[in-house]
């Protein structure tokens, strides 16, 4: 396939005739590989950008470097430079690097074999695309339960048995055809990394939202979570992204994994986490494989101390959920993956900020909101733009949730600078929108 990320102008369209939506595959007796009980839905792009770049960027240590690289390579010399506040070094610059797509997976364990990368499943897959030229990056989660024609002739199944049928090759190539898009480097982490890098940085404080409850003997698995504010432990934190057991399934799991994204970026700001150093590496070194060079690597710590994250646009493949027998699935939806798709990875943008017809928008609050969306309802109307539905909700994380092609994030940013009561808040793409039918976005104010 002839995919070119480098010309904006030109669109691939998914192969719908090979892919997961070709209507034949509901009478197909597929062969789905079974599924490990003991899989972690895990927080890989967590991993890969804060464990590795967030210390490259927090902590300008010579023992951090040499730690990872040895005390007299190349690579340790060369990041000292760039961290270090006293000697100034010219470096590859990040913006030399073309836009590209970085595929992130956390895989599960395989206890039949001792190499951790071999049988396992991918149970996040992640795409991130980065631009240097804008210093943006975005984020399209793949839920792991789509249906998909395999590549090289594999069949049908669950994308996340890719892996475990065929390494990273096969997976990179079945993203690939499946999407339309081309993979320029990967990052495979170790559901391991969890446990261990809570227990190292001493716990994660996370806002749990509702009950979650659930126990398997089997997997020896015993959920029991109080709704409020819990300083998870490794264990804890385990259990609390395997939770699958609520009407949003695996996409539920998705948003849990963003919001203890969080959890982990905070501690790692905290001045202690500094005496926690050398653990983390030897954490990071055991459990992340990656295709990306030294050289390379050089190259994206520059983009992320540039990085812009009033940019950056994350979204789910959007579809719905499909039971075949004891299997569950999720069918993706064709236009609205390729709205996703075109948006976050190929950077398809409408080029007026402003939209020229009346926008239509929702605003979702919590109890403690409730004065504050008063006050947004008021300053919309002053806009010229309707709000359709006006509700509470019971969430704890705030964001701006775009639901129409034409709502930008820069007309978001833009609308923001000029109202007192619309603050930045993270910015989704879901065109499927759940919320309410026939509106262009939804802005959710919470108590985070």
């Amino acid at each position: 396939m002839n995919n070119n990320l480098n010309n904006p102008q030109k669109v691939y369209k998914v192969d719908y005739n090979r892919t997961f939506l070709n209507q034949d595959i509901y009478n197909d007796n597929s062969n789905d590989v079974p599924i490990s009980k003991r899989r972690i839905i895990l927080i890989s792009i967590a991993i890969c950008c804060v464990v590795f770049f967030g210390l490259l960027m927090i902590f300008n240590t010579e023992g951090f470097f040499s730690a990872i690289f040895g005390e007299d390579s190349q690579a340790k010399i060369t990041f000292s430079k760039l961290f270090s506040n006293t000697e100034k070094t010219q470096l590859p610059s990040a913006f030399g690097l073309p836009r590209q797509n970085v595929l992130i997976l956390g895989v599960d364990d395989n206890p039949d074999v001792k190499d951790l990368w071999t049988g396992t499943r991918t149970d996040t897959i992640i795409i991130v695309n980065i631009d240097p030229k804008t210093k943006s990056l975005n984020a399209v989660s793949v839920p792991r339960d789509s249906k998909v024609f395999l590549a090289n002739n594999k069949g049908i199944n669950k994308i996340n048995s890719a892996h475990v049928i065929g390494g990273i090759d096969l997976t990179k190539k079945t993203v690939e055809k499946t999407l339309g898009i081309r993979i320029h480097r990967f990052v495979l982490v170790h559901e391991n990394i969890v446990k261990d890098l809570v227990n190292a940085l001493g716990g994660v404080d996370i806002y749990i939202e509702k009950p979650m409850q659930y126990r398997d003997r089997t997997a020896k698995l015993n959920i029991n979570f109080a709704p409020g504010m819990h300083k998870l432990n490794g264990q804890e934190a385990v259990e609390y992204l395997r939770f699958r057991h609520d009407k949003m399934g695996d996409i539920g799991r998705t948003q849990r994994q963003q919001w203890f994204l969080r959890g982990v970026v905070k501690k790692l700001q905290e001045p202690s986490t500094i005496s926690k150093i050398p653990e983390l590496i030897s954490i990071a070194n055991q459990y992340i494989k990656t295709d990306i060079p030294p050289s390379e690597m050089l190259q994206y710590a520059d983009f992320m101390r540039h990085l812009d994250l009033s940019k950056t646009e994350i979204a789910t493949l959007p579809g719905q959920p499909n039971q075949k027998g004891y299997i569950s699935y999720w069918i993706l939806d064709p236009e609205k993956t390729q709205e996703v798709v075109n948006r976050l990875l190929y950077r398809d943008r409408p080029r007026n900020t402003t939209p020229e017809k009346q926008i239509v928008a929702n605003i979702m609050f919590t109890k403690n909101k409730k004065s504050m969306a008063d006050k947004l309802l008021k300053e919309f109307k002053a806009e010229n733009i309707e709000v359709k539905c006006f509700e509470p909700i019971n969430r704890i994380h705030s964001q701006f949730v775009a639901h129409s092609n034409r709502i930008s994030n820069e007309y978001y940013h833009s609308l923001s600078s000029k109202l007192n009561n619309l603050p930045s808040y993270q910015f989704v793409y879901d065109p499927i929108n759940l919320y309410c039918p026939n509106t262009e976005f939804t802005v959710i104010l919470a108590d985070d």
